[in-house]
């Protein structure tokens, strides 16, 4: 299964989408939670109750077609939440009287035709990033910076997945520790340092803290590559170690310029600040 987060209108919606069946599987609570325009939790409050009354007027089998899988939360870990396909979810969203029932479905409708593209020509997927960065307001330097992180990321998380490392939680462990080696904050904190809930940090990064967090991990792989680090403990020493040489050349650079390279400083829209949905069952 392909996992991913895709964005309506500026909040994250998580999804998987499974390979085999060619189905997408969206978070229900977080499309509740755009629909009513709410916080996760009010959201989840919603839901059950739509529910409830979902069963009540006969309509048992749209709650029986969501069932639940595990999704990434904003604290890293995978919890257990319920799911739907874009058919169940339709009919979701027409039981919640909504402003942004319209646009959703059409966003819904979107995503499946962009899906076919990629698997038809993946480059579109990138191009499709970029054009959504651009959108944002991200500068060229910026967003070129974005995607060459990316592609040293998924250069990190292949080696990993190749030399024992479990996707999820290990995964989670691991990049924490490269990024409170070269920060000095845990992942968290420099979320709450940005004022972040649900956002990417990464999205939300300077052009000079993706290079670092860049270089943690460049240097990370390197390292468990010229010694074939296998396994979790392994993998933990050449984690740290990488993160140690990205946080010598951040304080080399930060006694150069008389600038901290870890900021609180964010892409967020203002009306965003206080319409953020935190993911967590």
């Amino acid at each position: 299964m392909d996992k991913d987060l895709t964005i309506f209108e500026g909040q994250r919606i998580r999804h998987i989408y499974d390979e085999e069946k060619e189905v997408y599987y969206f978070s229900v609570v977080d499309i509740v939670a755009i629909l009513i325009e709410k916080d996760y939790q009010s959201a989840r409050k919603y839901w059950n109750k739509l529910a409830q009354r979902l069963r009540k007027e006969g309509s048992e089998q749209t709650v029986t077609n969501c069932h639940q899988l595990k999704l990434m939360s904003s604290d890293g870990k995978k919890y257990k939440t319920d799911v739907a396909d874009i058919k169940t979810i339709f009919r979701i969203i027409q039981s919640v009287p909504s402003k942004k029932a319209e646009p959703i479905k059409q966003w819904l409708a979107k995503i499946g035709q962009e899906r076919v593209q990629e698997m038809a020509d993946p480059s579109t997927a990138i191009d499709r990033a970029r054009e959504t960065y651009k959108k944002l307001g991200r500068s060229h330097k910026w967003i070129q910076q974005r995607m060459t992180g990316q592609e040293t990321r998924n250069k990190l998380t292949d080696y990993w997945k190749d030399h024992e490392i479990t996707e999820g939680e290990e995964f989670a462990i691991l990049t924490n520790i490269i990024h409170q080696e070269w920060s000095g904050l845990s992942v968290k904190e420099h979320k709450q340092l940005k004022n972040l809930k649900s956002q990417n940090l990464r999205d939300h990064m300077s052009e000079a803290e993706l290079i670092f967090t860049a270089l943690a991990e460049l240097s990370t792989r390197q390292i468990a590559e010229s010694e074939n680090s296998t396994g979790f403990e392994e993998n933990k020493n050449s984690a740290k170690r990488g993160g140690k040489i990205a946080k010598e050349a951040k304080e080399k650079l930060e006694l150069e310029t008389g600038n901290k390279v870890v900021t609180g400083e964010n892409f967020l829209p203002k009306q965003q600040q206080s319409q953020q949905i935190k993911y967590k069952d």
